[in-house]
């Protein structure tokens, strides 16, 4: 597993789609996965959609589960899974090298929240998705700082740093 954890808006799945695209790797966000059951109308999703409206954390046990499911169903077509915005706290990380597999690889997208915010609400304009609006930008930043920093910190041996200043805007 390759993971890459980054604020939101830090480009993070532009990057996947790239080194998907040059190296036949299976790309999974984390995100698309919640919103696509959002999206379904069931139960969960419902429930899932007003977590994610408050810009919290969606629990490691329903991300585990969306994640593993998708895995299993790519198993057959894949050389390697690229993981995009995940884990989003140290025991996701943990649970999932546990359950799973050892992760081999943390790409960090580094950015100022102002660099997000600006990021955030430019994609606001075409993306169409609840959560890109300043209140729910301010709380996922406040929710991704919180828990970001002790993952970078158990991965360090793991982690490069990519500033997103270097990389082009989509």
């Amino acid at each position: 597993m390759k993971s890459f954890p980054g604020g939101p808006g830090s480009g993070k799945g532009t990057q996947c789609d790239r080194i998907v695209e040059k190296y036949g790797f299976t790309h999974i966000s984390t995100g698309d996965l919640l919103r696509a059951d959002v999206a379904s109308g069931s139960d969960r999703g419902k429930a899932l959609e007003q977590v994610m409206k408050e810009g919290q954390l969606v629990s490691s046990k329903v991300v585990m589960g969306l994640l593993a499911e998708k895995m299993l169903a790519e198993l057959s077509n894949t050389k390697g899974y690229l993981i995009d915005g995940y884990p989003r706290e140290l025991a996701q990380g943990e649970q999932f090298e546990q359950l799973i597999s050892p992760c081999k690889l943390v790409l960090y997208f580094e950015a100022s929240d102002d660099t997000l915010v600006k990021r955030l609400l430019h994609r606001a304009l075409s993306s169409g998705r609840e959560d890109d609006n300043e209140e729910t930008i301010k709380k996922r930043l406040n929710t991704f700082h919180a828990n970001n920093d002790p993952i970078v910190q158990a991965y360090k041996d793991k982690t490069k740093t990519v500033s997103i200043k270097n990389l082009p805007h989509r």
